[in-house]
């Protein structure tokens, strides 16, 4: 899981960070909108945690460019209209300053448990409900049978899967038989429209695996 954090307090965000990433998570660091524009035209994120009020802009100016991205909004700010306007955008939850970090930690769970439909491997996200797939905020245009054999690689992450077990899987969704050699076809073409965003190893003789 990879986490945006925009907060321009030093003190807050330091104290974010370490411990994001003590439960695990990756975390980009960005203190302004124009910092938090690039590292989002850069990659994609599970979740993006946002300080309201920046030197250069607010927090809500993001909401549109972060697709279907989970948003926490982190604010002094707790007035009803400020709340109402915050969830009308999108956002997930909302928390104010001062806050415990326990306490952010739990609600970040929450809202990545709340966004369970959506899979995050690499920097490609799948939204299984809307049956969509994102490459850096972007979506990435793919066919039915290329939508699903990313989805089993996916949901086996770091699982080692035989070409057989693939198969099946394709066969039994889609309705139509699948050759073997077809598979190769269209792992390599999941590879060219993939590109960095994420790597999908070959086990020579035995099958496949994203990590």
């Amino acid at each position: 899981m990879h986490i945006l954090i925009l907060e321009d307090d030093p003190i807050i965000a330091s104290g974010l960070i370490y411990a994001l990433e003590q439960e695990g998570y990756g975390v980009t660091h960005a203190k302004t909108i124009s910092e938090a524009e690039t590292a989002i035209a850069r990659e994609g994120f599970s979740l993006a945690i946002l300080d309201m009020q920046l030197p250069d802009g607010k927090g809500f100016d993001l909401a549109g460019k972060l697709a279907s991205t989970p948003i926490i909004y982190l604010t002094v700010v707790d007035d009803e209209t400020s709340v109402v306007r915050a969830f009308d955008s999108g956002a997930h939850d909302y928390v104010t300053k001062p806050f415990r970090v326990r306490e952010l930690l739990a609600r970040v769970k929450r809202t990545l448990g709340v966004n369970s439909q959506g899979i995050c491997v690499g920097d490609v996200s799948i939204d299984s409900v809307a049956g969509k797939v994102f490459k850096g905020g972007e979506v990435l245009e793919l066919t039915a049978l290329e939508y699903r054999l990313l989805l089993i690689l996916a949901t086996h992450r770091g699982q080692l899967l035989t070409r057989t077990q693939i198969l099946e899987n394709i066969w039994d969704s889609a309705g139509s038989f699948v050759e073997d050699n077809t598979l190769t076809v269209y792992i390599k073409r999941l590879r060219e429209k993939l590109g960095d965003a994420l790597k999908i190893e070959t086990v020579r003789g035995v099958g496949y695996r994203v990590d």
